[in-house]
């Protein structure tokens, strides 16, 4: 049985193009991708400064100080790749994704219609190109194994030449690290050395997996391809005569339109947990923000936050500045569900959470919400970061409270950072229990009056004897510990931060957060 030609699409370095797509990073930077503190993709100038995949994040880092780190987010990659499958879908049928950045397709339909399987191949990379500006290759194979192979160098091998191409590739091509390994080993290096191997020792060895991996090195790839299904569209747009340059009269537009998305999302099964707010103005501007919610948004909850975005739009923006108006009136509304679920699959938690009154509260909550705007009602959330101020951070009711990962800005006004370890300087317990909006500038002195200095080796001139805060009166320190140093950002010096923390304890009971920066002694926090 021959393994059916079939045509791979490559997006090198997917997960960098999906970070800038969403996340706007620009790709021609520096840029690596890490999990669990390792680098799963990285881009080219990155690879040239001798980042690669693997490499621990201290590692890439000291390699490249400039380098951008982006988390990885399969979710990401995935909604980024959405459109470069819809693109090809343009042109052929029963495209199938293999994972974010790898779609495949079999050859003969593209190469009846477009002339050929080169010319096949062309035309699917400039659709690609033109459509989504994403940078692609195609491999064309017998068998989807091969032709992602041929991909990597933009090749078509040939019909009946896949074992003979395939049996040049180092056995790590199989995608199995372990069994990679396993053969290294035992001596056999390339996917050629592998399929010479009698079938029935193979399987007796390596088990099931293994006699999978035995046919793919040999050429003899049958799996049939899981065709996609193109999801429903689900995108509800609204086209204006005269534009829309009231919030109030923005206001009534944008109520029937989430009711219309409301409608057909609940004819689907389906919910919306994340909701884009896309807006073309009378001169051609385009805006767009996404709404996050921790919960399933209903009618009356899509409403509300278009309404609260059209407002921060056409009242200039959250600052207040009239720079950041559009440049005329809004003639385009289009309401996108950028993440949906099963009406069911969100369930209430099992204590506490399904009660009446939780539900009382929050239509409460939201009512407020909806006189007052999304950020009269916030709660707190805790984060990652060396400082008490960065690992709490204030999220509008309804949004989510998850620590965010760097992505698009969600409508959140606070800084928000990953809770998972390590934070290097981070303050031990306890945790301070007041933390001010703003440090206050403070003197540290020591027993004869002269001031306490803090060397950049950390070394302090003299024990602190006496505090002023402001201008207030000089309190007696009767305890101190520290200092934590804390070294942010040293390889981009307009962002770097340097300083060190001490705890006080003063003579009339209170105890202290102080921080020198600069030079400058600063009360960061309190405690009980």
């Amino acid at each position: 049985m021959t393994a059916v030609r079939t045509l791979v699409l490559w997006c090198p370095d997917w997960p960098v193009s999906a970070a800038e797509l969403v996340d706007g990073v620009a790709a021609t930077d520096p840029v690596a991708v890490l999990h669990a503190n390792r680098v799963v993709a990285c881009s080219e100038q990155a690879r040239a400064k001798g980042v690669r995949r693997g490499l621990r994040r201290r590692e890439a880092q000291s390699r490249c100080p400039q380098l951008t780190v982006v988390a990885h987010d399969p979710a990401r990659d995935t909604r980024a790749f959405e459109p470069v499958v819809a693109a090809v879908e343009e042109l052929v049928a029963g495209v199938a994704v293999v994972r974010p950045g790898v779609c495949a397709m079999p050859a003969r339909g593209p190469a009846r219609h477009l002339g050929g399987e080169e010319a096949a191949a062309e035309r699917i990379i400039e659709q690609v190109a033109q459509a989504c500006a994403v940078e692609s290759q195609v491999g064309i194979a017998d068998g989807a194994f091969a032709a992602g192979l041929a991909a990597r160098t933009g090749q078509a091998v040939p019909p009946g030449g896949t074992p003979r191409f395939l049996a040049d590739q180092p056995v790590e091509a199989l995608g199995r690290p372990a069994l990679a390994d396993l053969l290294r080993r035992l001596g056999v290096r390339t996917l050629g050395d592998f399929a010479a191997l009698p079938s029935g020792d193979v399987l007796a060895r390596f088990g099931a997996d293994g006699a999978l991996a035995h046919q793919l090195a040999a050429g003899r790839d049958h799996r049939p391809l899981a065709v996609r299904q193109p999801p429903a569209d689900l995108t509800v747009t609204v086209d204006q005569d005269e534009p829309l340059d009231r919030v109030d009269a923005a206001a009534f537009v944008a109520r029937a339109l989430a009711e219309r998305l409301h409608d057909r999302l609940t004819a689907y099964g389906l919910a919306c947990t994340r909701l884009g707010i896309e807006a073309v103005t009378a001169h051609g501007q385009e805006l767009h923000r996404t709404w996050r919610h921790d919960g399933l948004l209903t009618a009356a909850a899509i409403a509300d936050r278009t309404r609260w975005q059209l407002d921060g739009w056409l009242s200039g923006g959250r600052s207040g500045t009239e720079s950041a108006r559009p440049t005329a009136g809004i003639v385009r509304l289009r309401l996108v569900p950028d993440g949906v679920v099963a009406s069911g699959a969100l369930q209430p938690g099992l204590w506490g959470e399904a009660g009446e009154e939780r539900d009382r509260a929050h239509r409460a909550l939201s009512r407020i919400q909806g006189v007052l705007g999304p950020e009269a009602v916030v709660t707190a959330v805790l984060g990652g970061g060396r400082s008490p101020a960065d690992q709490v951070r204030l999220v509008p009711w309804g949004d989510e409270r998850r620590s965010a990962r760097p992505g698009p800005p969600a409508p959140v006004r606070s800084p928000s950072r990953s809770g998972e370890p390590p934070w290097p300087g981070r303050l031990p317990p306890p945790s301070p229990a007041v933390v001010l909006p703003e440090p206050l500038a403070a003197a540290v002195r020591d027993a004869v009056e002269e001031p306490v200095v803090v060397s950049a080796r950390l070394a302090v001139s003299a024990a602190p004897a006496w505090l002023t805060v402001a201008d207030g009166r000089p309190v007696a320190i009767t305890g101190w510990t520290g200092p934590w140093p804390v070294d942010e950002r040293w390889w981009a010096p307009a962002e770097a931060q340097r300083r060190a923390r001490f705890q006080v304890c003063l003579a009339d009971g209170a105890a202290l957060l102080l921080a020198v920066e600069g030079g400058r002694w600063l009360v960061e926090a309190s405690y009980d």
